[in-house]
């Protein structure tokens, strides 16, 4: 059972992967895609009020044996002219990575959906956890979903109500309207301080780029459900009945909430990225 308000899991420009060089191709920003998924997590369980959030989250991970050094899958190359202007340091980077954004969804849009501090440590903190079976709320990028979750059903046979759908559409709508092209130019921009986040989680020898593609392969992974979706209700929090769904990892289940509908739209355009990814847009 997933409880929301607890937390369960866990200028010189740093090298794309210390002490490897930069090879061939890439983007993913999927940050704007996996992030559209993070927004729904925690609007799934019925709440008490939550604390504010943490503005800048930490998550520690175990290390990674240096010695362990896996080999990079999709390496990104490093850009062939020098940046317009330097990087930000990660700490101070908010404005400089809201100012790229609203450049492509507009700043009232940002304004309304993402949470304005900490955001490349948000998003990295999102991203690699969602394979996993929890996402910790304090570090999710999206702003609330409006409205209540949604349920019909007399006890005892509760389930997804119909209508629930809709509270996600407008995210899927932005996530949509992105892009590509422009995103890959962000993320690619923005890569150091990705990795470098990445890093502070415990993961200083493995490539981020590489988790961005197990993420997308897990969301994409995710079953297609016709018909109401059963939930029981043990205690206070409410779970799939299905035990396969609710075995599903933290990614799988915000998709399969979003309904069928806006599911198969983010899957689409999950695969559009992907093949981005795949052939060095």
């Amino acid at each position: 059972m997933v409880d929301p308000n607890h937390e369960i899991t866990a200028d010189d420009r740093p090298p794309f992967r210390p002490g490897r060089p930069q090879a061939r191709w890439g983007f993913p920003l999927l940050v704007g895609a996996l992030l559209v998924a993070a927004g729904a997590l925690y609007y799934f369980w019925p709440r008490p009020e939550l604390r504010p959030a943490t503005p800048v989250p930490e998550l520690k991970q175990p290390a990674a044996q240096a010695d362990a050094e896996p080999r990079i899958e999709h390496p990104l190359q490093a850009p062939t002219a020098p940046p317009a202007s330097p990087l930000p340091e990660l700490a101070e980077s908010d404005t400089a990575v809201h100012e790229a954004l609203a450049s492509l969804v507009g700043n009232a849009t940002l304004e309304q959906l993402l949470q304005p501090q900490g955001m490349v440590r948000r998003a990295v903190a999102t991203i690699d956890n969602l394979p996993r079976k929890t996402v910790a709320q304090r570090v999710l990028p999206f702003k609330p979903v409006p409205g209540p979750f949604r349920t019909t059903g007399p006890e005892g046979n509760v389930v997804v109500a119909a209508d629930n759908a809709a509270r996600y559409t407008p995210y899927v709508r932005a996530f949509e309207a992105l892009d590509s092209a422009k995103l890959v130019t962000i993320y690619v921009h923005f890569y150091p301080l990705f990795q470098q986040s990445y890093a502070e989680l415990g993961y200083p020898a493995r490539y981020f780029n590489d988790r961005v593609f197990e993420v997308i392969d897990n969301l994409l992974a995710t079953p297609e459900v016709s018909g109401p979706i059963v939930l029981r209700q043990p205690k206070v929090l409410y779970e799939y009945a299905d035990p396969a769904l609710q075995d599903l990892s933290a990614g799988q289940k915000m998709l399969l909430r979003m309904g069928p509908e806006n599911e198969a739209r983010v899957k689409a355009k999950l695969r559009e990225f992907k093949r981005a990814l795949t052939r060095g847009l």
